[in-house]
């Protein structure tokens, strides 16, 4: 009998690296040896981290800025030592996380049509680690809550809008933490480790829910993260040191649903995961590849499409969400792949001969507006995120500004979940007047901060405009 070839839409998705014009050049990549992926996109800017000399930085470019980047470019730079991680909050496109040697997590807003002066304020520093930070992840549904983790084996979950660390995860590993990923809804967390297991994790009750022990024989790193259906892929070495790729469900993690070994390079594996069509992309780093699988409901499960391959190796890569890709291209994903001196963006696309929009290739998808509240979260409410439907594109709309209010440690309600009260707050009974004077300074200093940004926002048009007018006079 011959082989009938399994049937999927997905079969013939092709790579395409972009013109060499359409790339950005003369960029000089982070040389840090640490396994993060360097590279953040979102539908407004790529930002990349680079070499810095006293401290580090990253750069932070409007998609559209192509070409050769100016050595004097402005960069983000408040860290005082390497950055080894950078994240773009899912719900501001103009607010970026980033963690550094220094042991601090910073949280940046960039201005709206990308920087123009260096920046060296961020909006919050968040202290908390006693070593280098190097994972920041934002909640995929509620606001302003963003996960760190560092080499001091500890995850700390905060409260950006009051810049306070809300759960504090430091017993349950004993090893370093090579990845965190969060579950469809946050409700969840999973992490790979040096100890080679993989743990599954709910952080407000703070209790692992799924342990599996050498999830990976091998010593080099591993990655895990949540498949939208509640599954665990996970990549890794195999004793004789193959990079294998596993499936695991939480419920049962004694044996894998799949387990595939690929080859013998000894390039960390970073997966990739479209909830929408249900694709890995596989980059390993120092691999000049990228393979691609379809995960589905039948065995064997991880179905190998095909592999996108180029000349030169890949030092990071970034992975733009699916509100920024042309559904008029039928693009259904786009790299953005760091070599040593430029980032080239590759488009990944299923061919159709009809122009018109291919809605079995885009269903709704997540959009930018948070379903949950940061509060609401940390009391236990859980929330899918918010869909929107991408058949007329996705039109970016005005963020709004972080704002970062501090509040009395003192004066915070006791939660339900008494483990959730990390912080050990002295436990003083302040008067009602106290309180209602602290809710009005508050207000009060909110009300400042407002009208000195609405003065700063002035001042960069009025100098906008005369430079227009200089101009127009010359």
């Amino acid at each position: 009998m011959r082989r009938v070839v399994r049937q999927s839409k997905f079969r013939h998705v092709f790579g395409q690296a972009v013109k060499n014009d359409q790339c950005y050049d003369d960029i000089r990549v982070s040389r840090v040896t640490w396994d993060s992926s360097f590279c953040a996109v979102n539908p407004r800017f790529v930002a990349i981290i680079i070499e810095a000399s006293g401290g580090g930085a990253f750069l932070v470019l409007p998609l559209h800025k192509t070409g050769r980047i100016d050595k004097s470019y402005p960069t983000v730079c408040g860290h005082t030592g390497p950055v080894l991680d950078i994240d773009w909050c899912p719900h501001n496109d103009q607010v970026i996380a980033s963690g550094s040697e220094d042991c601090t997590v910073m949280v940046w807003q960039i201005p709206e049509n990308g920087l123009t002066l260096s920046l060296t304020e961020p909006v919050v520093i968040l202290e908390g680690h006693s070593k280098r930070v190097g994972i920041v992840a934002w909640h995929p549904t509620a606001r302003n809550v963003l996960l760190s983790a560092g080499c001091d084996n500890a995850i700390i979950i905060w409260n950006v809008g009051t810049g306070e660390a809300l759960i504090n995860l430091d017993d349950m590993h004993s090893d370093m933490i090579y990845n965190v990923s969060w579950n469809r809804n946050g409700s969840l967390i999973c992490t790979a480790s040096k100890d080679k297991k993989v743990r599954v994790i709910d952080p407000r009750k703070q209790e692992i829910v799924a342990e599996k022990e050498k999830a990976h024989e091998g010593a080099r790193p591993m990655r895990a993260i949540f498949l939208a259906d509640g599954n665990v892929f996970t990549t890794g070495f195999s004793r004789m040191s193959e990079r294998q790729l596993a499936l695991w469900n939480p419920k049962n993690m004694q044996e894998p649903i799949a387990l595939h070994e690929m080859d013998t390079s000894n390039g960390v594996l970073l997966p990739f995961y479209d909830p929408d069509t249900s694709i890995i992309y596989l980059c390993g780093k120092g691999d000049s590849s990228i393979r691609y699988f379809e995960i589905t409901d039948e065995s064997p499960y991880v179905h190998y499409l095909n592999t996108f391959s180029s000349k030169e190796p890949q030092r990071g890569m970034g992975y733009m969400p699916k509100r920024g890709l042309d559904v008029n291209k039928c693009e259904i994903a786009r790299f953005f792949k760091l070599h040593e001196r430029k980032c080239e963006p590759i488009i990944m696309t299923v061919p159709r001969k009809s122009d018109l929009f291919q809605d079995d290739l885009y269903p709704d998808t997540a959009g930018p507006e948070a379903a949950l509240e940061a509060e609401e979260w940390f009391e236990g409410k859980n929330a899918d995120p918010i869909l929107i439907s991408l058949k007329h594109g996705y039109i970016p709309g005005k963020n709004r500004d972080l704002k970062v209010v501090k509040k009395n440690i003192l004066d915070s309600k006791p939660t339900a979940n008494k483990k959730c009260d990390l912080i050990n707050v002295p436990k003083k009974t302040t008067d009602m007047a106290s309180v209602q004077n602290e809710a009005k300074l508050d207000e009060i200093l909110k009300e400042i901060k407002s009208i000195k940004d609405t003065i700063c926002n002035q001042d960069e048009r009025i100098s906008k405009l005369e430079q227009q007018m200089a101009k127009i006079a010359a």
